[in-house]
């Protein structure tokens, strides 16, 4: 049997993550989240130690540009390895803090900031969101031979954070309605008060609260929050999730002096074969300020920024001391809301949605497996996930007290790359 060889950039990656983990092993007393070994929280280092080969095999075989994965169980980081490069262009490599497109991961950010807001009596998750963003006021929908009617029902808040709003994103489809989306604009907009104005005046796809629908809803909640707290979603964002955090590394807007750790964005071309830039740090809107303040996607992060915010949802909206939100909001929001909205009419179908798996839901703003077992992968019941479009990745186990992230970016994936991760994951449990 051939024994696997590693190279000199791996050997270096598990030196680099051995010096983080002893240098921060001596703060784990006062942290809430730290390095720790894998033994004290019920895995296996051997076991965890088949998790970078797999990956990064990945990047050797021209599937992947750059990875980094990050595992932690009971408030430990068990598993945090980098791997390939974050710049195609240059070949500079990925590091442990390099600073990821994580477009939908931004989503359960944004619904949460909302739920915050409803936690202070500023909101009802019942409230018509035109009481609001009055645009949505004279709302009507698109009917049978493209005629326009009246809703049926207001569009709620809650509606908006289960994609049950009857909003469309334009793209995955070719309505009347998602034509209209593209002749407008409306994902082009310049800033949020556009970008409302815009969408008030087209048509609903469907009546609002029939059926589950991805769409733009998760970037009106952005344009809610700013309404309602008088920041804008940037400003809430920071002042009250990511500095109480210590999220230092996640924004709308690369900094400056931040611009070495982030990287280009690739696409696989069909017709080529080939990996290709899809998005360079010298052209990109999250450097140049081209785009609103997008709830739905717009935020940077690092895999150790996303993981403090993981970690805060898993351990019931409070980490290092600071309480962000209440447990019982969070259990609220980690639920399958879909089956009260609709019964028993069967149209939260998640097949509804690619990149949804059997004996899964949808709360607010996290995906939710209730039947892990049709859902096809080893997993708990109740956990709950989201991703992004450059193959960013993220789940979270409260039966197993477990988070996995994995940042890549890569707009079209070929590879299993979540489900082989949660295997070799969750393989390395050993109690």
């Amino acid at each position: 049997m051939q024994l696997k060889t590693f190279s000199g950039r791996q050997v270096l990656r598990a030196a680099a993550f051995l010096g983080a983990a002893l240098a921060l092993v001596s703060t784990a007393a006062a942290d809430n989240l730290s390095y720790g070994s894998p033994e004290s929280v019920g895995m296996s280092s051997e076991r965890l130690e088949r998790i970078a080969p797999v990956l990064n095999q990945y990047v050797d075989d021209g599937e992947l540009v750059g990875v980094v994965s990050m595992i932690a169980r009971r408030g430990e980081i068990v598993h945090f390895d980098a791997y390939g490069d974050i710049n195609q262009q240059t070949g500079q490599d990925v590091e442990q803090d390099s600073i990821f497109r994580i477009y939908s991961m931004t989503k359960p950010i944004t619904t949460l900031a909302v739920m915050m807001l409803y936690e202070e009596g500023k909101l009802l998750l019942t409230d018509p969101v035109e009481k609001y963003l009055p645009a949505f006021r004279n709302v009507r929908v698109a009917g049978p031979g493209g005629a326009l009617v009246a809703p049926q029902r207001p569009m709620t808040v809650q509606m908006l954070m289960t994609h049950t709003s009857g909003l469309t994103y334009g793209v995955f489809g070719d309505t009347m309605v998602d034509r209209q989306y593209r002749e407008a604009n409306v994902m082009a907009a310049p800033d949020l008060d556009t970008f409302i104005e815009r969408l008030g005046q087209i048509p609903l796809q469907y009546q609002p609260g029939t059926r589950f629908h991805y769409s733009v809803s998760t970037d009106v909640l952005g344009a809610l929050v700013e309404a309602v707290s008088g920041m804008t979603l940037g400003e809430f964002f920071e002042t009250r999730i990511f500095e109480p955090l210590q999220m230092q590394d996640t924004f709308f807007q690369v900094p400056q002096e931040k611009l070495n750790r982030f990287g280009t964005n690739h696409s696989y071309n069909p017709q080529s074969g080939q990996l290709e830039i899809a998005d360079s740090p010298a052209n990109s809107n999250f450097v140049n300020r081209m785009t609103f303040e997008s709830g739905g996607g717009g935020l940077l992060s690092t895999a150790e920024d996303y993981m403090r915010f993981a970690q805060m949802v898993l351990n019931g909206g409070e980490l290092d001391g600071a309480r962000i939100i209440g447990n019982k909001t969070l259990e609220y929001m980690t639920q399958n809301h879909l089956p009260g909205i609709f019964g028993d009419q069967g149209a939260h179908d998640p097949q509804t949605l690619p990149g949804f798996v059997n004996g899964t839901g949808f709360g607010l703003g996290f995906a939710v497996v209730e039947d892990q077992t049709a859902a096809g992968g080893v997993g708990s019941d109740g956990e709950y996930y989201w991703g992004g479009a450059a193959g960013t990745i993220f789940w979270i186990d409260p039966v197993e007290d477990l988070i996995g992230i994995v940042m890549i970016q890569h707009m079209n994936v070929r590879v299993p790359l979540r489900a082989t991760f949660k295997a070799l994951t969750y393989a390395a449990i050993t109690d």
